[in-house]
């Protein structure tokens, strides 16, 4: 075998294992996508958060949960800076964007939403339930390519529920 051939054989042989690698690389990246497409309901326990005692227009805030799936086992933390932009005795309006760091990924989101509490933040009787959704804006590990929402219930000020509903991304 001359010298010719040895390199044409190397160059075949490196362009179909570039190119396997490839497509193994783009269906991993297709089966993260997929894994990821469905309803996950996790609940929260709050462990911190610096959250005024009477929110102000422009004062940021940060809230933290520990997440656990309906089994029980610890799964990741939840994350949220939130920023009042409009502040009345009836509730707040809110922005904010949420990191959830689990197991197999992170997932990122972001809303707007009217906080119906009063102006003091944590009335120490009848808090009311409320609830608000965020849009998912991306997400790693599994959930690379994430889309959907993700609605999280307030039953009581130190608990939560997120329901995330994952769909399949557009191309």
């Amino acid at each position: 075998m001359t010298d010719m051939d040895r390199r044409s054989i190397l160059q075949l042989t490196s362009a179909a294992a570039i190119a396997g690698g490839l497509v193994v690389g783009a269906g991993g990246a297709a089966q993260a996508a997929r894994k990821a497409a469905g309803q996950i309901v996790l609940s929260g326990r709050r462990t911190g958060s610096n959250i005024p005692d009477v929110l102000t227009v422009g004062v940021p805030y940060f809230i933290r949960y520990d997440l656990s799936d309906a089994q029980g086992r610890s799964v990741g933390t939840e994350n949220a800076h939130c920023l009042p932009v409009a502040v009345g005795l009836d509730g707040s309006f809110v922005i904010a964007t949420l990191v959830l760091s689990l197991d197999d990924g992170m997932i990122t989101a972001a809303t707007a939403f009217q906080r119906p509490l009063p102006a003091v933040t944590e009335p120490p009787v009848d808090a009311r339930q409320w609830s608000h959704v965020f849009a998912i804006t991306g997400g790693t590990g599994a959930y690379v390519g994430a889309a959907g929402s993700i609605t999280i219930e307030h039953p009581a000020s130190d608990e939560d529920v997120l329901t995330i509903d994952l769909t399949e991304p557009t191309p």
